[in-house]
């Protein structure tokens, strides 16, 4: 069996960084909240336990603290900022409110050596860390060592080598400390000894026999929307059960230019996967005529959505199981130390599975990230232009057109959108951005075109940069690429007489022009 490591949550915002960074040391692992018992963490079968940060202090009552037993385990433990408090707090060391807060990079002098420091800072080292902490330890328990310090927080790492227990003050799993992945690496490759077998490949091929066990002789039915996470499912859980699987494609109309056709081809045409291609765009259209909030078209796409993918699903006979593309992300929302999510996770805004349904759910990604999804895409053969394919919400183009949506203005957003993306192919420059799309605003400008006057509608250009999916900036085009955008969609679009470029910078899920 893989080795598995266990984070325990304590409401930290980079609790999903800490994973992807075991992850990309070739090791598998999964977050449950901090506050489960013991038993549960040995039934688990981690190799290991990281403590994560959180937003609490540990010097407040009510803090969440781990089950004590954590420690009694014989496992490894990395304890990472709030981490780390907890660890002295409950081992016998003092934590205390910080006279002097660290908030942003900060430098620690690296005094002395440990395992999770070998190969990557050596003793005298001053090394560039991300700190975000109100409170520091202040006194250690018995057994440990200080191996890392800054003026701010004396105990910024330190190690107990007999038990393997680790505490760092900073944030390794973030970009803003240049070496925290090797850190972490470094602790669940050589201080765990993990084997680092997790694979794609492995992964594939533990995936198909799971699905064949839940489905035995059933019939699945999945719902494609045309992006990554319902397409690589579809792939594989085909792969597992060939024709006994049959894709629902629900048209919307509310796609990017040529994307309908794509899936329609990929799925029947390359994959030869059963497929029904449900074109209601009439219907989505005619729901929609005259809405003019966003959060109502929402709901609107999405209540129409499990309108139609019921009503197609009940011409299809004897299905039991129903495939849905969730992801772990998704996962952690549901089950972490802060509650229950609010958001139900659906990139086909389905919004959930209705009871009447009585169909129980495959959902063979929900152990995966985004970028684990595109890597498994890859492994089974899918094309690039399907793997890579940027983000594009479950609403689509319907909350791109902030204000009423109307057909002549899907076509003319669709066109632009093309041109800017067909662009940005054109300068080598797709694979270096997370997501890039036009918005289509509801103003109209005065415009002088040869010699005739114009009155129309101004188009938005967004492209972000990210490389862990929580936080986004703009990414710089140079003048030259925007004018030449600008330039086609003025000439090429009719409708349209002004082009801006957003330079906001804000989390992926909420860039969608609202």
């Amino acid at each position: 069996m893989t080795d598995r490591i266990l984070i325990l949550d304590f409401g930290a915002q980079y609790s999903q960084l800490i994973a992807r960074r075991v992850r990309e040391a070739g090791v598998y692992c999964e977050i449950k909240p901090g506050n489960i018992e013991a038993g549960e963490i040995k039934a688990f079968g981690a190799r290991a336990i990281i403590l994560s940060g959180g937003p609490a202090s540990v010097t407040e009552a009510g803090a969440i603290v781990p089950d004590p037993g954590v420690f009694q385990l014989g496992l490894p433990v990395l304890g990472i900022c709030y981490g780390e408090q907890l660890m002295c707090a409950m081992l016998g060391g003092k934590v205390e409110p910080a006279d002097s807060r660290e908030f942003g990079r900060a430098f620690v002098d690296v005094i002395d050596t440990c395992a999770m420091f070998e190969g990557v800072w050596p003793r005298g080292a001053r090394e560039q860390v991300w700190m975000s902490h109100g409170d520091r330890v202040t006194a250690l328990p018995q057994g440990f060592r200080v191996v890392a310090r800054t003026e701010a927080a004396p105990f910024a790492a330190i190690a107990d080598d007999l038990r393997k227990f680790y505490g760092v003050q900073f944030h390794l799993e973030v970009v803003h400390t240049p070496h925290g992945a090797a850190l972490i690496r470094n602790f669940v490759r050589h201080v765990v000894g993990a084997a680092g077998d997790w694979t794609m490949a492995a992964f594939r091929a533990r995936a198909i026999q799971a699905i064949r066990a839940q489905v035995g002789d059933g019939r699945v039915i999945c719902g494609l929307s045309g992006g990554v996470d319902s397409s690589v499912a579809a792939v594989l859980i085909h792969e597992a059960i060939g024709d006994r699987l049959t894709c629902v494609f629900v048209d919307t109309g509310l796609m990017r230019a040529g994307e309908a056709e794509e899936v329609v081809g990929l799925f029947r045409g390359h994959y030869n996967i059963p497929l029904i291609h449900e074109d209601a765009t009439d219907e989505f259209l005619t729901k929609l005529e005259g809405v003019t909030d966003p959060e109502q078209k929402r709901r609107i796409i999405g209540n129409s959505f499990i309108e139609v993918f019921e009503r197609v699903a009940g011409t299809v006979q004897k299905v039991d199981f129903l495939a849905q593309g969730t992801l772990y992300p998704d996962v952690i929302e549901s089950v972490s130390v802060k509650g229950p999510s609010a958001v139900i996770k659906s990139h086909h805004n389905v919004g959930g599975l209705p009871e009447r349904m009585r169909m129980k759910l495959v959902e063979p990604l929900r152990e995966l990230f985004k970028d684990e999804v595109r890597a498994l895409g890859r492994e089974l053969g899918l094309p690039e232009t399907l793997v890579g394919r940027h983000p594009f919400p479950g609403p689509g183009l319907g909350i791109r057109v902030p204000g009423a949506i109307t057909r002549d203005a899907l076509d003319v957003l669709r066109k632009a959108d093309a041109i800017y993306l067909e662009e940005i192919r054109n300068a080598g420059l797709y694979d270096a951005i997370w997501q890039a799309f036009a918005v289509l605003l509801p103003v109209q400008t005065v415009g002088v075109m040869g010699d005739a006057r114009t009155y129309e509608r101004v188009c938005a250009l967004r492209a972000v940069t990210s490389t862990d999916g929580m936080t986004a900036d703009f990414y710089p085009f140079d003048m030259g690429f925007l004018g030449r955008v600008a330039n086609r969609i003025v000439n090429e679009v009719r409708g349209i007489n002004r082009v801006v470029y957003d330079v906001t910078s804000k989390p992926p899920g909420t860039i969608e022009w609202e």
